[in-house]
């Protein structure tokens, strides 16, 4: 593989190393400057992020330990009436859903103040796991604060907690713009009181004014949306009471693995019972396509959505679709309104009493809306990712197949970014995208949400893969895991290990098959990939078999901390790091096992090969196993 670098510099990589070479991914739009060849720029950079690594992992451990030496409020297991509440649940648990709720309880029950983040697709019933763990904390006498982001989702909240509630003496109370100053008066003198269990509210319920009789549970949904004082004003509150955080957010697998430890995580990512994919069309501004979704959705006794993001032309929009559908009732929503204007225009459509909701990105958090099942983006392409998946997510939350029309100028005056996004959206319809779409831009905005804004920088000077892999040797270190040192080992064996053309004639798929191999440590891999391989593009040529092992017994020395391996005709020649971890009396032990095996007195070990069936690679590696596992 050829790389390119500054002034025209190359560099040729044997593509047995691919592992050595990484993509650079990073926010959307930003580009890396390319580095001399030799030059001092990158390694700079990379000092530098490992710097700020190592104090962000020194945070992350104190925020930790401290959580873990504190002492909070163990909450008594389930009462009969907590299994009642649950029991009138109208669907059943999907089974992440299940194991999010038996962590949670766990948590609660246990002397330290819980610290959980709640990951799920839009849709997926994050909210019924979140009152579930409010009720078990009203049931052992504990009040409950809901925080959330905008006033309509304070009062989606505000409703559904009471519907689900309504069976119990259970008193819920909001606090939002939606509320008079007397009535929020009131909430608050009974809340000190005691007398309201449960306040959900937006970052009001952060004011000074506001005092908890006996505060015992804190859920946040979606954190990543309040600023920096919010955050300090949350900790204070939050210091020995058990705090649920959700968000729809995807934060990465690579990124939940290096912190492992650090934060309790549940991740839902099973869909919902008879939950259908989203149907995704990307489309050029029509108004008979307009007319054909709209027609259909009420035709079939639904709601639409129609989002325009220009509070200027929103009435003219909205006259417009009046027009287009003369027998639709069409309302209009976005955040310059009053708040009693507002509150009117949510609460018609939510009872039902609106076919259309003209409006802002207002809508874009956590409104759960059964029978709005089309949702119709005006200039879609102005959206990032992460805002267009989350307004796809206001639909498609019953078993009617949901429609989601992106709207777009022309083809040829939208952007490169814009095409590709729109692509990768129209790409990820089916369920659970969310955990996968944002290999381009929703994880990296995930990871910079949960790490904070400055580590945003260091994502773009580094790449992500790369900021990920530094992350998690900063905790191991941090943690006295020790850290290894990056030891690479050379392998001469004479082998067949090119990917034949004729096998995968496409030069880049040749090449990310290449690089994945190289990642390989072990047979459950080797055999996955493998299998994979056969089922896409028939049985492997032994060429791809010895590339296999070769990528195993590659993974296996770097392991050992062996720096060469040498084949010289029937014998091979392995030289160790002198760093190794392999003591002297297992080599000992080896030498005297194997026959034709010899140890020079500089650790230098000889392997006799013998004629067998086996790949060249193969018969090292099993020769070698024993010395990493002792037998």
């Amino acid at each position: 593989m050829r790389l390119q670098y500054a002034d025209d510099a190359r560099l040729y990589v044997p593509l047995e190393r691919m592992d050595l070479v990484q993509n650079y991914r990073s926010l959307e739009g930003s580009k890396p400057a390319l580095d001399r060849l030799g030059g001092t720029a990158w390694v700079a950079r990379k000092t530098r992020v490992r710097k700020s690594l190592t104090d962000l992992a020194d945070k992350l451990l104190e925020l930790y330990a401290e959580r873990k030496t504190a002492t909070g409020f163990g909450f008594a297991p389930d009462v009969p009436w907590q299994h009642e509440f649950e029991d009138a649940f109208e669907f059943s648990e999907t089974p992440d859903q299940a194991t999010a709720i038996a962590d949670i309880k766990r948590d609660m029950e246990a002397t330290t103040p819980m610290d959980r983040l709640l990951c799920g697709d839009v849709g997926y019933g994050k909210t019924e796991v979140a009152m579930r763990a409010a009720f078990k904390a009203v049931a052992n006498s504990k009040q409950v604060a809901v925080l959330a982001p905008t006033t309509v989702l304070v009062f989606q909240h505000y409703e559904t907690f009471r519907r689900r509630m309504a069976a119990f003496p259970i008193r819920i109370e909001m606090l939002s713009r939606f509320r008079s100053t007397r009535e929020q008066k009131e909430a608050l003198a009974a809340l000190e009181e005691g007398k309201v269990d449960i306040l959900i509210g937006t970052h009001r319920l952060l004011s000074r004014d506001v005092v908890f009789h006996d505060l015992g549970l804190l859920v946040v949904d979606e954190e990543q949306r309040f600023g920096v004082t919010h955050k300090e004003r949350l900790k204070e509150m939050s210091r020995n009471v058990d705090v649920l955080t959700m968000t729809a957010t995807p934060i990465p697998r690579t990124l939940n693995m290096s912190l492992v430890g650090l934060r309790d995580m549940s991740v839902i990512e099973t869909p919902p019972k008879d939950r259908l994919a989203i149907q995704t069309v990307v489309a050029p501004f029509s108004e008979s396509v307009i007319r054909r979704a709209i027609t259909e959705e009420l035709d079939r006794g639904g709601q639409v959505f129609f989002v325009h993001n220009r509070v200027e032309s929103i009435y003219s929009m909205a006259a417009l679709i009046q027009k287009l559908v003369p027998k639709a009732k069409v309302v209009v929503g976005h955040g310059q309104m009053g708040e009693r204007d507002l509150e009117k225009v949510m609460l018609k459509f939510v009872r039902d009493e609106a076919d259309v909701l003209v409006s802002t990105t207002i809508v874009e958090n956590g409104l759960d809306i059964p029978r709005a099942n089309t949702i119709i983006v005006n200039r879609a392409d102005r959206f990032g990712l992460s805002e267009l998946y989350q307004l796809r997510g206001r639909v498609g939350r019953s078993n009617q197949r949901a429609y989601a029309y992106l709207m777009v100028p022309p083809e040829a005056s939208l952007t490169a970014i814009a095409r590709r996004r729109l692509a990768a959206l129209r790409e990820f319809s089916e369920l659970g995208a969310g955990f996968r779409i944002a290999a381009l831009d929703l994880e990296l905005r995930g990871a910079g949400n949960l790490l904070g804004r400055e580590q945003h920088g260091h994502i773009t000077a580094i790449g992500f893969d790369l900021y990920t892999q530094m992350l998690e040797r900063a905790v191991a270190a941090k943690k006295g895991e020790g850290e290894q040192p990056e030891l690479r080992a050379t392998l001469n064996l004479g082998m067949d290990i090119r990917i034949p053309p004729e096998y995968l004639p496409s030069e880049s798929l040749r090449l990310r098959t290449y690089k994945r191999i190289a990642e390989i440590s072990n047979e459950n891999e080797r055999e996955t990939l493998r299998r994979e391989l056969q089922d896409r593009f028939g049985p492997p040529p032994p060429a791809i078999d010895n590339l296999l092992d070769y990528a195993l017994l590659k993974s296996l020395c770097e392991r050992l901390q062996i720096s060469s391996v040498d084949r010289r005709g029937n014998e091979v020649v392995i030289k160790f790091h002198p760093t190794t971890s392999v003591s002297p009396e297992r080599l000992v032990r080896l030498v005297r096992k194997e026959r034709g095996t010899k140890l020079d007195p500089r650790g230098v070990l000889t392997i006799a090969l013998e004629r067998s069936n086996r790949s060249i690679a193969e018969a090292i590696r099993n020769v070698l196993i024993p010395l990493e596992t002792g037998s």
